[in-house]
């Protein structure tokens, strides 16, 4: 009697496992329409991910920091990190978006209603309305130069001159 249930137990474990491990025989663009995001949301060169269903914790692994480019540049880590539920991808890490010449981290995705046709990001400093076509499909994602955006132009949010007035080396002597 218990050599019939033993494959039963295995096979019930394993499918329990690769559940859990957000493993579902599924990609990641998958996942994200399923949970009410557009697929283009997050680039092609997605290497695996992990969900914890009861938390929803997302992890995402890219095979490399990339850029993609949406209605502007959007910097990707090699891990992007968020919290998935149904039309949600909230406090996410690892996604940057160029506004102004700044880089700004996106804190936050929200579709609230898909018939709209909009998609929100939470840049920390505002909100940003695109239209939800720019994410039908996965981008491209590209190498950058160096690999990131570039730290020193920017620290927390506010732009670095070079030294002196107005990135002048020289300052106030300049304007003689």
């Amino acid at each position: 009697m218990e050599a019939k249930f033993l494959p039963v137990f295995l096979l019930t474990s394993v499918s329990l496992l690769i559940a859990g491990a957000g493993l579902e025989g599924g990609c990641i663009h998958d996942l994200l329409r399923e949970h009410g995001l557009p697929a283009g949301l997050l680039p092609k060169s997605v290497e695996s991910y992990t969900l914890d269903r009861s938390t929803g914790l997302l992890e995402v692994r890219l095979d490399r920091p990339c850029y993609a480019k949406y209605d502007g540049p959007a910097f990707f880590d090699r891990v992007v990190r968020g919290n998935l539920s149904y039309g949600e991808l909230g406090g996410v890490v690892g996604l940057k978006q160029e506004e102004l010449f700044l880089w700004l981290p996106v804190r936050g995705i929200l579709v609230s209603n898909p018939s709209s046709g909009v998609i929100l990001f939470d840049i920390g400093v505002a909100r940003k309305q695109l239209s939800l076509s720019l994410f039908e499909v996965p981008p491209e994602c590209t190498p950058g130069r160096s690999g990131a955006p570039a730290k020193s132009k920017v620290a927390d949010g506010i732009p670095m001159l070079r030294k002196g007035l107005l990135g002048r080396k020289q300052g106030i002597q300049d304007q003689r």
